[in-house]
């Protein structure tokens, strides 16, 4: 018995210095980086100026890297669906890490993971890219309205590029 209850306190007294080196080495707060609302304002303009250059009407959502709305622009005819088609892209973009354009092709009916295209808000069309710096996701995009995902991928990936030096470090 004797033993036995040292191989209880010694294996306890093991845990508990294992579990306090864990929580030592990890820190109580965690840092990380958003985009500025004049950043994410500004590449909201590139995008939608990209898109009217083309001559489409579009909205733009921007989100931040938890996927709340930072910035919605609406030319003044794209169609009324095209805000909340543009949230939920960008909303898209960063829950899944990946652009819609690809999770489109990822999630057809014969893919396996078909299925997270019934995520409430997921919405699996071109549009979406989410928005790295120094490989770390700090926000997304989404463009709806041109004809096709195609081009609006090509809008937000041009929104992107206008601010890609402001968020480099």
């Amino acid at each position: 018995m004797a033993r036995l209850n040292r191989m209880i306190i010694l294996t306890a007294a093991i845990a508990f210095a294992a579990l306090r080196g864990a929580a030592a080495e990890e820190p109580a707060l965690i840092e990380f980086k958003v985009l500025s609302p004049a950043t994410a304002l500004e590449m909201a303009q590139a995008a939608l100026r990209n898109c009217q250059d083309s001559g489409y009407q579009v909205a733009v959502s921007v989100v931040d890297r938890f996927g709340t709305p930072q910035i919605l622009l609406r030319d003044r005819f794209a169609g009324p669906h095209t805000p909340d088609t543009a949230r939920r892209k960008a909303w898209t973009a960063i829950s899944f890490r990946s652009d819609t354009l690809e999770l489109a092709k990822l999630t057809t009916s014969d893919q396996p993971i078909t299925n997270i295209r019934f995520v409430n808000d997921a919405l699996m069309v071109g549009g979406g890219v989410p928005v790295e710096a120094a490989g770390s996701i700090v926000g997304g995009i989404g463009v709806s309205g041109a004809p096709g995902g195609d081009a609006d991928d090509v809008c937000a990936r041009a929104g992107i590029e206008a601010i890609a030096d402001k968020i480099a470090f």
